[in-house]
């Protein structure tokens, strides 16, 4: 019998602390041993040249999320989990959307099976509250904690999201009693209706506006908020897709503090900006999304954010809609308001690859930085077991990277299920060619050699309550 059924030779592996050359020996799913010269695999991969690095974890992305009436999200688990995997990715954590009147676990029940057999690497859910009754607070929420999900979202805009700041308060102290983690959407819902109404009285509703309607006050007033109704209970939270320079500043404040508040931000607050709203016609609702791209400045504080470690989360918040589609971007509604336009961009494919070109091959970040922003710290921050490190013991999930390897970002080389990509041209140096999960081969230099299915569902235990 082969010592290894796999053995990765010759790459340089990287973690969230060292790099070193080294041979990485697979066997049942698992890495067995990092050494030198390691002999004895059916397979051996030759990665001189190479970068060896954890699989991507994208710990805030949507898929298959109900949208309101008459819009449909443009990936399911299939298409989503297929453009993951190309991206780098290994895990990704969508959200289950419990609905007004909905118990969490006939969502969960809904959910599932919409993911059962469809996915080509691993996922976890977390839960998004949208009705935090005494029954969900009471019995749903810690009994479905115990049961492995142990992360729930709660939005303090949109409407039928939005929870008042008692809700959020009572979400909170479920958290404190569990152990769960809490992510926080900050916006000001009042002001953002304030303003959307006011802009379009005065006629204004291309979809540049949408920027205009949402702008950097409403973002740090409610981050600010979050971070004091957590102070209040006493618990770690994260507050999600930060774009600017005031919200960060407030979570640099509130950790300077000793307060446990984690800081998550985004490839379209480093590459995009406000003006890219500004296309002709509808062509801006192609960057729709909240919060809005910002202005450069903004864009220098999310990477000041990343490399100070203030941000030590990375998503995609990948929130896919067709734009070519009255289902879409280009539904009726929106055509006539940028309050109709659905928000979110693709963007699970393209995370890794950004953030590589832009922070690691421009000298902005290091490559250990990359890696604990994209895998270790995701799966600490939502304790994955055995997910974000090449180590002896853990899941043999692999991305195979080319650092010198160099294209644009073009619609026609995705495999979402999206019919554009905000992210068009982009140049790009540093690119994954192969990515394993639990030892298998998902991709390979470039081909999907995988099966659908084979990504497993993640179920978590909570963090130590206080």
């Amino acid at each position: 019998m082969a010592a290894f059924d796999t053995i990765i030779r010759g790459g340089t592996i990287a973690t969230a602390s060292d790099t070193f050359v080294a041979d990485v020996g697979i066997r049942e799913g698992r890495i067995t041993a990092l050494g030198e010269s390691l002999s004895g695999a059916d397979d051996i991969v030759d990665a001189r040249g190479k970068l060896v690095l954890p699989g991507g974890i994208d710990s805030h992305v949507h898929i298959s999320q109900p949208s309101g009436p008459g819009i449909v999200m443009a990936d399911d688990f299939n298409s989503a989990t297929l453009s993951a995997a190309f991206g780098g990715n290994t895990t990704v954590m969508p959200y289950c959307l419990q609905a007004k009147g909905q118990s969490l676990r006939a969502a969960l029940t809904d959910y599932h099976a919409l993911a059962a057999g469809n996915c080509h690497i691993d996922h976890a859910f977390h839960l998004i509250i949208s009705d935090p009754t005494d029954s969900v607070l009471g019995q749903e929420l810690p009994a479905l904690v115990a049961d492995g999900y142990s992360s729930f979202k709660v939005f303090m805009t949109y409407e039928g999201l939005a929870l008042s700041d008692y809700e959020i308060l009572s979400v909170l102290s479920v958290a404190r009693e569990t152990g769960a983690t809490v992510q926080i959407h900050a916006e000001n819902y009042d002001a953002i209706r304030f303003l959307t109404d006011k802009l379009e009285q005065s006629g204004k509703t291309a979809p540049y506006y949408h920027a205009i309607s949402r702008p950097i006050p409403v973002e740090r007033e409610a981050t600010h908020r979050a971070i004091s109704l957590a102070e209040l209970i006493d618990v770690p939270i994260v507050i999600v897709h930060v774009s600017n320079r005031g919200a960060m500043e407030e979570i640099r404040r509130a950790q300077q503090r000793g307060l446990k508040v984690t800081g998550e931000t985004c490839p379209q607050y480093l590459v995009l900006t406000e003006d890219d709203l500004k296309g002709v016609e509808m062509e801006g609702a192609k960057y729709v999304c909240s919060p809005p791209p910002r202005d450069r400045d903004s864009q220098i504080a999310c990477w000041e954010g990343l490399q100070q470690g203030i941000f030590t989360l990375f998503s995609s918040d990948h929130c896919p809609f067709r734009y070519d589609d009255p289902a879409g971007k280009l539904n009726p509604k929106g055509r006539s308001s940028f309050r109709w336009v659905p928000n979110g961009i693709p963007g699970i494919e393209t995370r890794l690859p950004i953030l590589f070109s832009e922070g690691v091959s421009k000298g902005r970040i290091s490559l250990s930085q990359f890696v604990a922003l994209t895998a270790t710290e995701a799966a600490k921050t939502y304790n994955l077991p055995n997910k974000g490190a090449i180590a002896i013991g853990m899941d043999a999930d692999i991305a195979l990277w080319d650092p010198n390897k160099t294209c644009k970002i073009a619609q026609s080389d995705l495999h979402h299920g999206a019919d554009y990509t905000p992210y068009e041209g982009i140049e790009i140096t540093g690119m994954p060619v192969s990515t394993l999960l639990r030892g298998q081969f998902v991709v390979r230099d470039g081909v999907y050699v995988g099966a659908k299915g084979r990504g497993k569902h993640l179920a978590r235990a909570p963090r130590k309550s206080a």
